[in-house]
């Protein structure tokens, strides 16, 4: 059996600004054509509200912060990493990679497009590939909405947002169910349904 990676390493050798400079050419890297060798684990994590932290102190300069969610990637073993051609290193996601902090309802409602902004800049028009999902908190029964932003990162729909699309949905009546349902480019998604009985 392979010994676990050295991660001690990784920890006190990470740099921030020479990684930086690594990625920070392009808008988006091709992290998924990338295949480096893992590095171990660093101390930066992603909290739920969408703050990254790095050795437990919040990283307030929004460049930098926009510079690593572009060399974003989680993989298929469900873990997040930071991802260069020679380096590939994991951090921690309490909830979601990026939080959607608004939305537009563009077009007519027939044909209606709904465009998220992200708080890292990205724009991201739910469609067949970027859908949107609700699951429910089994203990506070509270939806959790999030739209898939690119490969398998989620951004979580902030609360003041899903209440905007739950006033563009329309409601579906299916055998003594009810189901409100929203349209972009094409698709429809559910954002949550219940029984009438």
């Amino acid at each position: 059996m392979a010994s676990p990676p050295n991660t001690s390493a990784t920890m006190t050798g990470f740099n921030l600004e020479s990684f930086l400079k690594e990625v920070s050419d392009k808008k988006f890297p091709p992290v998924e054509k990338w295949n480096p060798d893992f590095c171990g684990d660093i101390d930066m994590r992603i909290a739920a509200d969408g703050t990254w932290f790095y050795m437990g102190t919040p990283i307030t300069r929004e460049r930098m912060v926009r510079l690593f969610s572009t060399v974003l990637r989680k993989d298929a073993d469900g873990r997040t990493y930071l991802v260069t051609p020679v380096e590939k290193i994991g951090i921690q996601v309490e909830d979601a990679h990026f939080v959607a902090k608004s939305v537009d309802v563009l077009g007519e409602p027939q044909a209606q497009i709904l465009s998220f902004v992200t708080n890292v800049g990205d724009t991201v028009i739910a469609d067949a590939a970027h859908p949107i999902r609700v699951e429910v908190d089994s203990e506070t029964e509270e939806p959790r909405p999030y739209i898939t932003v690119r490969g398998r990162l989620e951004a979580l729909i902030a609360r003041s947002v899903f209440y905007e699309l739950v006033e563009h949905a329309e409601q579906i009546e299916t055998d003594g169910t009810t189901e409100l349902v929203v349209t972009s480019n094409g698709e429809r998604f559910s954002l949550g349904s219940w029984s009438d009985g």
